[in-house]
């Protein structure tokens, strides 16, 4: 815990002979900034849309998973009775919670976006819907086929299997591009922060070198950079990341008309996540900054 809280009060408060080996300004400084800032705001949207495609996909998934749809195709005589042979099954079904036939309005209105409001449905061998809801238990697909074979030859299940699984599966993968992302995103900044500590490192080796010469160890002169290129990265992923913030929160909320162009921002309290971008960008300049620079002041002669 002691030697937390020295790490944390040297990071912080630093030491003024130290910080005069970095250069407070500079194209170096500036880079780390920019960089901390375009990396954390990018990962806040890639954060925010990986979470509002998964909530999207989730959503349909749990909608889907509790729905079926039952098909009737059968002669026009045949129909009716065929349809109230089908309601009678799902009646004395368990797991059926409820179930309806969509009546000609409804049929049309689902038909529309397709075929346009002028199709004339009622001479056209359009089959019969009818909407199955389950309860918490489910009911068993098989078995309720097998029944409808016997009561109702031309009704057909679809309890929508092929719709749920592919959208199961894209959630998880947009979870995963979601995660891949971030930490490409931190490797970027690494990557970049340990470019611009090399850069500080070599503009200043004659400085580095009068002060070893006057008994400073490496880790003292390393730890002047690495106090620097933390607090930058720290205040550019701030900065960044409240930025982004604000852009999400004004992009245009859920709307069923929009389906996914909207609702892409957080929800609850996910709005805390993106809080830890910052910390996280702080630590990856830490120890790329102290990489770097133990490395180079211990190849100098």
């Amino acid at each position: 815990m002691n030697q937390a809280i020295v790490a944390l009060r040297a990071l912080f408060v630093g030491d003024v002979h130290a910080d005069r080996v970095v250069p407070p300004t500079g194209y170096t400084a500036w880079l780390t900034l920019f960089v901390s800032g375009a990396m954390a705001f990018l990962a806040v949207f890639s954060l925010a849309l990986s979470l509002a495609t998964g909530r999207l996909a989730d959503r349909w998934s749990s909608e889907l998973a509790r729905s079926s749809t039952l098909r009737i195709s059968a002669p026009s005589g045949q129909m009716a009775a065929q349809t109230q042979a089908a309601l009678e099954v799902l009646r004395t079904t368990p797991g059926v919670a409820s179930a309806r036939a969509l009546d000609e309005a409804e049929q049309r209105a689902l038909l529309e976006p397709w075929f346009g409001p002028d199709l004339p449905v009622d001479s056209l061998p359009i089959p019969q819907l009818i909407e199955v809801i389950e309860d918490s238990d489910g009911f068993d697909a098989e078995g309720l086929r097998q029944r409808l074979a016997g009561e109702a030859p031309g009704a057909v299940l679809d309890d929508h299997t092929r719709w749920r699984t592919p959208l199961v599966k894209a959630a998880d993968r947009l979870r995963l591009l979601g995660v891949i992302s971030i930490i490409l995103i931190a490797a970027t900044t690494a990557a970049m922060i340990t470019l611009a500590a090399n850069a500080a490192l070599a503009a200043n080796l004659q400085v580095i070198r009068v002060l070893r010469l006057v008994g400073a160890r490496d880790v003292y002169i390393a730890r002047a950079f690495v106090r620097r290129f933390t607090l930058r990265a720290l205040v550019g992923a701030g900065v960044g990341t409240v930025l982004a913030m604000i852009a999400v929160a004004i992009l245009p909320d859920a709307q069923a008309a929009g389906g996914f162009l909207t609702g892409l921002g957080f929800q609850g309290v996910h709005w805390l996540l993106p809080l830890l971008i910052p910390p996280l960008a702080a630590i990856v300049s830490f120890w790329a900054t102290r990489t770097a620079a133990l490395r180079t002041l211990g190849g100098m002669t």
